[in-house]
């Protein structure tokens, strides 16, 4: 291979990467993770399903690099400490309003381990970071984060998995005003005994 065609063969490698991709993270989305097929993926993405194995191994692995992705959580240090549960509970429905891979990750953790490990995994890494500097107690970081990440799955789990009416008809404002205040206790309160 001369040195002129190696870069070609890169840039048709990355196109097929990221049509793969594209194509997984509809298709996880629309399906979820058990219905989803690779030949169904590897149509959308108009190649072979020989080439999605290539790339990813297996269906397992596509879902991990098709779910790879940052929570793109707000810098809340800047936040006035009265603002925080609305500021995040914002992010979050923004987020899953705008990124299908979220909800497909959701779907599938619901009846995969793999997927559920996964989704366990963004959430503590990237949310329990986030907590940590707010509150009057270090120990009690990862309990108020798993508690933060309960309400945000559970909201995302009514409203865009079982699609709850009274849920899905609210607006954000609505959920806002709600979801808001049990955020803003779990970030920086102490329970109440």
């Amino acid at each position: 291979m001369t040195a002129s065609a190696q870069p070609t063969h890169s840039r048709r490698s990355d196109a097929t990467r990221a049509a793969i991709l594209r194509a997984a993270r509809e298709r996880f989305a629309a399906d979820g993770y058990e219905r989803a097929t690779i030949r169904a993926i590897a149509a959308d993405a108009q190649i072979d399903p020989s080439m999605v194995m290539r790339y990813y191994g297996s269906k397992e692995g596509l879902f991990a690099a098709a779910a790879e992705f940052d929570l793109r959580l707000p810098d809340l240090a800047p936040v006035p400490s009265a603002h925080l549960g609305e500021v995040l509970i914002r992010h979050f429905l923004t987020r899953w309003e705008g990124d299908e891979t979220l909800v497909a990750l959701l779907r599938a953790a619901s009846t995969n381990p793999g997927a559920a490990e996964r989704m366990r995994g963004i959430f503590a890494d990237q949310l329990t970071a986030a907590v940590a500097t707010f509150g009057t107690d270090p120990a009690t970081t990862a309990r108020r984060a798993g508690l933060v990440a309960s309400q945000i799955l559970g909201l995302a789990f009514t409203r865009y998995i079982v699609r709850l009416p009274p849920v899905v008809d609210m607006p954000a404002e609505e959920l806002v005003a709600w979801i808001a205040p049990t955020l803003q206790r779990y970030l920086t309160g102490i329970p109440e005994n």
